[in-house]
C-alpha cells in the first residue's frame, strides 16, 4: 500500500489560502504563522511535483492544476470531517450541544417559543444560536458548521422545509421628507439615503432586494437600523414584525414605492448533514416545524 505524500493539514492550509485571499489573511484565519502556511504549501507542491499556486504581483493564484486538484481536496477534507463528527456522534448519542444559524429576518420569538418546548426534553443540550444573512447563512450550511439552519433559499443540493413567508415594510421617520409622498417612485427613492443589512458571508456576498440609493449605511441587524430611522435618517426595508408596533405608534411611518407595493421572502429549514442527525436536532427540528402548522 502506498504511502500519501501529502496531508489533509497541508490541503486544508491550501484551501485556506485561496478562501481568504492570500497567505496573510489565512494566517490571521488560522491564527498560523504566514511563515509555517507558506513552507507547508511550498512543500505539498514539491511532494506532488506540480505547482499548485503562482505569485503575482502580492496575490497567489491559482494554477490550472491546482484548481483541479483544489476542488477535489474539498471533497476528501469534507468527508473526513464528516467521519469524525459520525464517530463522535455514535459515541456521544445524544448531542452534548447544536448549533442553530438563524437568518435575521426570521422571528426570534417563534424560535424561542420551540426551545422552550425543547429545553424540558434536551436533557441539558446546550443550544447555540448563530444570526446570520443571506450568503452567510449558505455557508454555514455547506460547512456544515451547523446543526440546524432557518434560511431564505437554500443553497443548492440542500432540502428543506418551508416555514412560510416574511413581510417587509418600507419605512422611516415621521419626520423624513419621504413622508410627504403618497406615493413614491424609485427613483425618488434612490435620492435619500438607504439604511441595509450586512451580508455575513466571508468567501462571497451577495446583495439583496432594492439598491438603488447611491447613499448607503451598512449596519450588522434590523435593531441597529431601526435607531437610525429614529434618528430621523434614512429608509429602509425592514421585517414587518420588527416595525409594526412602531408604525401603529406612529414611530415609524410605512412608505408606498410603486410598482413593490408587497416585498416577501420565504423562510425555510435545513439540517445541513441529515444523515448524521442525532436524537436532539431531530426533537428541535420537530418542534421548530410544529411552530407553523
Amino acid at each position: 500500500m502506498n504511502q500519501a505524500k501529502s496531508t489533509l493539514e497541508q490541503w486544508r492550509i491550501l484551501q485556506a489560502v485561496v478562501d481568504h485571499g492570500g497567505y496573510a489573511q489565512a494566517a490571521q484565519k488560522l491564527n498560523k504563522s504566514q511563515s509555517s502556511l507558506n513552507h507547508a504549501v511550498a512543500k505539498l507542491q514539491s511532494q506532488l511535483g506540480v505547482s499548485l499556486l503562482e505569485v503575482r504581483g502580492r496575490k497567489a493564484y491559482l494554477t490550472e492544476t491546482g484548481e483541479v486538484l483544489l476542488r477535489r481536496s474539498r471533497h476528501i477534507t469534507r468527508s473526513v470531517s464528516e467521519l469524525e463528527k459520525l464517530a463522535n456522534s455514535l459515541e456521544k448519542g445524544w448531542e452534548p450541544t447544536l448549533i442553530v444559524a438563524r437568518e435575521i429576518i426570521y422571528p426570534m420569538d417563534k424560535l424561542v417559543d420551540a426551545l422552550s418546548q425543547f429545553e424540558h426534553q434536551g436533557r441539558g443540550t446546550r443550544i447555540i444560536i448563530l444570526d446570520s444573512v443571506i450568503s452567510g447563512t449558505h455557508e454555514l450550511i455547506e460547512s456544515q458548521q451547523v446543526d440546524i439552519a432557518i434560511a431564505g433559499t437554500p443553497p443548492k443540493q440542500y432540502l428543506a422545509e418551508p416555514l412560510g413567508q416574511i413581510e417587509f415594510q418600507l419605512v422611516c421617520h415621521p419626520s423624513h421628507p419621504l413622508v410627504e409622498y403618497e406615493l413614491l417612485d424609485d427613483q425618488t427613492l434612490a435620492e435619500h439615503l438607504q439604511i441595509v443589512i450586512k451580508d455575513t458571508g466571508q468567501v462571497e456576498r451577495t446583495d439583496f432586494g432594492w439598491l438603488k440609493a447611491e447613499r448607503r449605511w451598512t449596519v450588522s441587524n434590523f435593531h441597529e437600523a431601526i435607531t437610525i430611522l429614529n434618528k430621523g435618517l434614512g429608509f429602509c426595508w425592514v421585517p414587518a414584525h420588527y416595525v409594526n408596533e412602531l408604525i401603529k405608534n406612529g414611530k415609524l411611518h410605512q412608505l408606498s414605492l410603486q410598482g413593490s407595493s408587497h416585498r416577501r421572502a420565504a423562510v425555510n429549514l435545513i439540517i445541513p448533514n441529515k444523515d448524521q442527525q442525532g436524537p436532539a436536532s431531530q426533537l428541535l427540528e420537530q418542534l421548530i416545524l410544529a411552530q407553523h402548522l
